[in-house]
């Protein structure tokens, strides 16, 4: 399954009624469910996980303002092209629009991010190897 196939399934999942959805291909699996509770009974001595704590607080989302280049897709973070080079991009570099800011893996593919527009860097909000959900933020930049 290519990038635009999952894009175009969790699309359709968003605009279904589903609850949950499973799909097996040979060496792919991928599960989506909504978060609400679930629609099945669980299974006759099964045991009922618990519910969601609704007093937990939600994962800290940087409070500085700026704008930011956000991960285009579910995967692993990396600054850098390997692991022994240099960080495509460090805190006060300029970027041209549509250079590369990093690479997204996932599914052992890797992505090119690149910037949005001319702009400075002025955080870098992950570490390299770090995983991040779709559309979290990666980079705090400003436009110039």
């Amino acid at each position: 399954m290519n990038n635009q196939e999952l894009y175009d399934l969790l699309d359709r999942f968003e605009r279904s009624s589903l609850q949950t959805l499973k799909i097996s291909r040979e060496g792919f699996c991928v599960e989506m469910s909504r978060g609400g509770a679930p629609s099945a009974a669980p299974a006759p001595g099964a045991k009922a996980a618990p519910a969601p704590d609704a007093a937990a607080p939600s994962p800290a989302q940087p409070t500085a303002e700026g704008d930011v280049i956000t991960a285009p897709m579910v995967g692993t973070f990396y600054a850098a092209p390997a692991p022994d080079q240099p960080p495509f991009v460090a805190v006060g570099d300029h970027v041209d629009k549509g250079q590369t800011v990093c690479l997204m893996e996932a599914m052992k593919m890797m992505s090119e991010v690149s910037a949005p527009c001319s702009c400075v860097i002025t955080e870098v909000l992950k570490n390299s190897g770090d995983l991040a959900a779709f559309d979290e933020p990666l980079f705090r930049y400003r436009p110039c």
